[in-house]
Parts: structure tokens; C-alpha cells; sequence
């Protein structure tokens, strides 16, 4: 049994610190501003030019002028900022986020990301995707762990245009949770999602990973 996106997004939730600045990506990620953990408060932003993103607005009461960048209608906050997209970019660039959930349709085991084309389909641009690999201070990833076709997403490289290089540090799936020491390191398999076993996520993954203190002192028992 694996894990529901919502509780995906709540698992990445987890990784919320108090005081944080924080950037998220389309999809499965946009669920994590329901899950943040009472008594942290954390400041949503967005790529467009928003600084203090509300919840999304009950059915009716939508502003069609108020979007985030994945052209999501959102609600304001009375501590709500906005500004230009540059001075957005500069809070990117300039290392000021501390933490940026994104979506991917390839996850290698050297950290790369791979979350913005496929080549032959028709999109919208880059977005800002490879500004917050480079720029953020802290990088997760939050995907299924399959592709449609039940093909491998984390793999041992990536075979769709890259996004950037060696700048995951965390990935979640609906199987498990995977992180690194640092960039370069390897990924170690931390948790599994209740019903999950490590025979299926070898099964499901291509890349190569090593297991966790808990979860190698529970293989060798």
C-alpha cells in the first residue's frame, strides 16, 4: 500500500522549519501549503511576484487576477507582498528561499532533476524551475515513484533534458523517502510508506541507493 499524494504532501510538510521561506512547484507540491504542521509558520512564495500565499479560495470567491505561478487562483494574506517578477528572480537567485518543493518526471541517483519537457510535446516554457534548483537553499523533490506507463522515475540517469545537476537533497514518492548527506553523496532510503517493502521499491527503481541506519539495522535483525 503506498501512500496518497495528500499524504505525500504531508510527509514533505514535515521537512518545514519555523521561519522558512518557501517555494512551491506545480502538482503534488501545491498540496503542502494544507499540510504545514501547527506551530510552524512558513512564507509561500511565488515566481510571479507574491510573497505571503493564502489558501486557495472556496468555489465562487475566486479573484481570477490573484495566481500563483502555476496559474492556480490563491488568496492574499494581510501580510501579503507583491512585487516584479526581477525582484522575485533576485529573491531566487540571491539564496534568500530556504526550501523549494518541486515536481519531477525523472529523478537520478547522482541528485539531477529532470522536471520541465518532454521532448515533442508542446509547453508553456522553463518557468522557474531551474532559477530554484540553483538558487534555493534546500531542494525536494515530491513525485510518484512510477511512471503511467510503470517505467522507473529515479533512475540512474536522466534521460530527459535536465533541469539541473546534483541539486536534490531530498526525494518523496509514494513509496519512501530517500536523502543524501550532501550533494555527491548517495542516496539513502529512509523510510518506506506502511504496507511498502524494500523488495518492491528495488523492484520499482532503477537508480542505485543505500539504506538508512534504521532501515539496515532492520534488514540485518
Amino acid at each position: 500500500m503506498a501512500w496518497t499524494r495528500e499524504e505525500m504532501a504531508r510527509r514533505a510538510a514535515r521537512e518545514l522549519r519555523d521561519g522558512y521561506y518557501v517555494n512551491l512547484g506545480i502538482g503534488i507540491p501545491t498540496l503542502v501549503a494544507n499540510n504545514v504542521p501547527q506551530g510552524i509558520k512558513v512564507t509561500l512564495q511565488s515566481e510571479n511576484g507574491m510573497l505571503g500565499i493564502g489558501p486557495f479560495p472556496y468555489e465562487g470567491e475566486e479573484d481570477p487576477d490573484l495566481i500563483n505561478a502555476g496559474k492556480q487562483t490563491i488568496t492574499e494574506l494581510p501580510h501579503s507582498c507583491y512585487f516584479s517578477s526581477s525582484d522575485s528572480f533576485g529573491m531566487i537567485r540571491g539564496g534568500h528561499i530556504d526550501l523549494t518543493v518541486l515536481g519531477a518526471m525523472e529523478v537520478s541517483e547522482r541528485g539531477d532533476i529532470a522536471n520541465w519537457m518532454i521532448p515533442g510535446k508542446m509547453i508553456k516554457g522553463m518557468g522557474g524551475a531551474m532559477d530554484l534548483v540553483a538558487g534555493v537553499r534546500r531542494v525536494i523533490v515530491l513525485m510518484e515513484h512510477v511512471a503511467k506507463d510503470g517505467g522507473a522515475k529515479f533512475v540512474p540517469s536522466c534521460a530527459l533534458p535536465l533541469t539541473g545537476a546534483n541539486v536534490v537533497d531530498m526525494l518523496i514518492t509514494d513509496l519512501g523517502v530517500f536523502d543524501r548527506a550532501s550533494h555527491g553523496a548517495p542516496f539513502r532510503l529512509q523510510e518506506m510508506a506502511p504496507g511498502v517493502t524494500l523488495a518492491e521499491i528495488r523492484e520499482k527503481t532503477a537508480a542505485s541507493f543505500e539504506l538508512g541506519a534504521a532501515l539496515l539495522e532492520a534488514s540485518d535483525a
